[in-house]
């Protein structure tokens, strides 16, 4: 599998996650965004950059739901509950946010 930016070809594995990391960008997430049906509000963008965030500056760190619940009701000032972020992200927001955000696929299971 893999998606086609910009004329050129992005590696990714079976399921959608990128290869490479350092292949990610905006554009790329659009491609990927699109492939999931989702759309890229501002909302989805904060997520996507907190995960990355954390995955890049804490130590390969892969938040679950209930980290992200609390990070994004900080960032967004309101009470956030995981229904909030699934509307954003259907298909569970810490995994589908991370492959948009281009990082390696996470094998837990998420949740709380």
């Amino acid at each position: 599998m893999a998606y086609e930016v910009g004329g050129k070809t992005i590696e990714c594995n079976a399921n959608g996650y990128l290869n490479d990391i350092n292949e990610w960008n905006e554009e790329v997430a659009a491609a990927i965004a699109a492939a999931e049906g989702v759309e890229l509000s501002e909302k989805a963008w904060d997520l996507i950059n907190f995960l990355r965030d954390e995955y890049i500056n804490n130590g390969g760190n892969q938040p679950n739901d209930r980290n992200i619940v609390k990070a994004m009701s900080d960032k967004w000032g309101e009470k956030v509950n995981s229904k909030d972020l699934y509307t954003l992200f259907p298909m569970q927001p810490s995994k589908q946010a991370g492959k948009i955000g281009g990082l390696p696929e996470s094998r837990r299971k998420g949740g709380y």
